[in-house]
């Protein structure tokens, strides 16, 4: 008598009561590998598409550099261009790099000595920290490229956050909706944001070894804190940024509106218990001009350094602006310097355009920021580096990505218009024929 084997139990039907499988090794005779898992970033899918498009941006400004260093050496018979690094090392990169050489008042020279390079009208956040990284990057120049490299990367993100919040409804592609203003949204109005800074005319002062990058790296993480009513942190980001910039009192000034508005519509006394964060900013600023005082006598040094070295005495804003006009279009000055003053009454025009929309939103917080960034630069002998101080207003970068969303040539406009300015300012910071 024959007896016919057992049938074979598919993978789809269940073991017979009473059984327990074999346990059953992961790529053991399935023909399949062992997956092992992987450490992430925890990172979502608009974040590295903006830290791609970062790289990218970054790769194509040292490719400048280089070519720059061919075509525009300072002797136009030499045979060997200098390292592209050299590029990076001139303006006000010597400041940062003399300060953190040696000091704010090496061997007693200080206001008043000969040749005095005015060094103390920049605060020591830069200088510090360059110091702190040369301590591992032997190159100086390297150093200072390197601060701006990894903190441009967290201040690209964190402003893709804060224009996704401004735009929690917009998604991009077919999906179950996102918990409004999740850092998750596919929403394309972090990217375009991220774009049209990386893109700007002065984009290339968020690569150079300047305060810029630093300075939003702690800024917009501060106002991205603020924004989810993180106060403690908001506080301390932004102290940190008064370290780097006196611009930081600008963005402590548009927290505070933004925490008043919000304890007041909350209507209760526990609200207003984190008040004390909102005026750490302060300190930096107080602890610099005690610094400053106590080697010249003079709690406004770093303010009287700028109108010696940079023509920042007060003037009405009508003088500032007349006296910039003359300066860029009465042909008294050589056709460099008169393009960067046209340069300064435009931005000015698109910063007095943005104040205005942002009066008209009713976005406070954000109109006091500007307002006093556009008092600080509006009131001196002429205009000064308003174009670079652009870089710094992210409420721009917020606007122009909701409304290249609702209308999709505002995208490929800026892009044929605006963009090309940047490779041109680009080459002019790096040729050394800046003016700015």
């Amino acid at each position: 008598m024959t007896v016919a084997p057992p049938p074979q139990r598919t993978a789809q039907q269940p073991a017979p009561p009473g059984t327990h499988p074999a346990p059953r090794v992961p790529g053991a005779g399935d023909g399949r590998r062992l997956r092992v898992p992987r450490w992430k970033l925890p990172l979502h899918g608009t974040d590295r598409d903006v830290l791609w498009l970062y790289l990218l941006t970054r790769i194509g400004l040292w490719v400048t550099s280089y070519s720059v260093a061919w075509l525009f050496p300072s002797n136009g018979d030499a045979k060997d261009a200098p390292s592209a690094l050299s590029r990076w090392a001139q303006w006000d990169w010597t400041h940062f790099l003399h300060i953190a050489q040696a000091g704010y008042f090496p061997e007693g020279a200080g206001p008043g000595t000969p040749d005095w390079d005015n060094r103390e009208a920049f605060f020591p956040g830069f200088p510090l920290v360059l110091r702190a990284v040369h301590t591992v990057v032997p190159d100086w120049t390297l150093a200072g490229l390197l601060i701006s490299f990894v903190s441009g990367a967290v201040a690209v993100l964190a402003l893709a956050r804060i224009a996704r919040l401004h735009l929690p409804g917009e998604h991009t592609a077919p999906g179950p909706v996102q918990r409004s203003g999740s850092s998750d949204s596919p929403s394309p109005a972090g990217r375009r944001a991220v774009l049209f800074l990386l893109l700007s005319p002065c984009a290339v002062f968020l690569a150079a070894g300047y305060t810029e990058a630093l300075f939003l790296a702690f800024a917009l993480p501060a106002w991205l804190a603020a924004q989810r009513h993180q106060w403690a942190m908001a506080g301390l980001l932004t102290a940190l940024a008064t370290c780097v910039r006196i611009s930081g009192l600008f963005v402590a000034a548009a927290i505070g509106v933004h925490f008043l508005i919000t304890a007041w519509r909350a209507r209760s006394a526990r609200a207003w218990r984190p008040l004390p964060w909102t005026l750490l900013p302060a300190l930096p600023a107080l602890l610099y001009s005690a610094y400053l005082h106590a080697h010249t006598g003079d709690w406004m040094a770093w303010k009287h350094a700028q109108e010696r070295g940079w023509y920042r005495q007060f003037h009405a804003p009508w003088e500032s602006w007349a006296t910039t006009w003359r300066a860029a279009f009465d042909g008294a000055y050589p056709t460099g310097y008169a393009y960067m003053w046209q340069a300064e009454l435009l931005a000015m025009v698109v910063g007095l355009v943005l104040l205005g929309v942002l009066v008209w939103l009713r976005r406070w917080p954000e109109a006091v920021y500007l307002a006093l960034s556009l008092w600080a630069l509006g009131t001196s002998y002429w205009f000064t580096s308003v174009p670079r101080a652009t870089l710094l207003w992210w409420p721009l970068w917020t606007l122009l990505a909701a409304w290249s969303v609702r209308s999709p040539r505002v995208k490929s406009a800026y892009v044929m218009v605006v963009a090309p300015l940047m490779m041109v300012f680009a080459v002019s910071y790096l040729s050394g024929r800046w003016t700015g």
